[in-house]
């Protein structure tokens, strides 16, 4: 004889809303993987903001995703390398590689 109880399993309906949360966390987590990869884990979360386009384009590229050799894109990649190494060498304060690694917008 089976005594055991049936339990009911409960599905939470998969909303639009799950699903953009879903992605968002994903992405969180596939850009603070690129942040630990580069060695910039520790930086504010001010400057990892000014940054996270660029690291995601990192990632991005590393997989495969596409392949860039314009210049301009090569001269911002350097730019940010260079602020963000400045930053945590101490050379710069956190004021300046904002200011520096901020795009302004049209």
């Amino acid at each position: 004889m089976n005594t055991a109880k049936k339990t009911r399993v409960r599905t939470v309906p998969v909303t639009p809303l799950l699903k953009i949360f879903k992605k968002t966390k994903e992405d969180h987590s596939k850009t603070e993987e690129m942040f630990h990869l580069l060695g910039w884990g520790n930086l504010p979360a001010e400057l990892k903001l000014a940054v996270k386009d660029d690291v995601k384009a990192y990632y991005d590229e590393l997989h495969g995703r596409y392949s860039t050799n314009c210049a301009y894109v090569q001269r911002r990649r350097e730019s940010v390398d260079f602020w963000v190494k400045s930053f945590i060498d101490g050379i710069c304060s956190l004021e300046t590689a904002l200011e520096s690694v901020s795009i302004t917008k049209l």
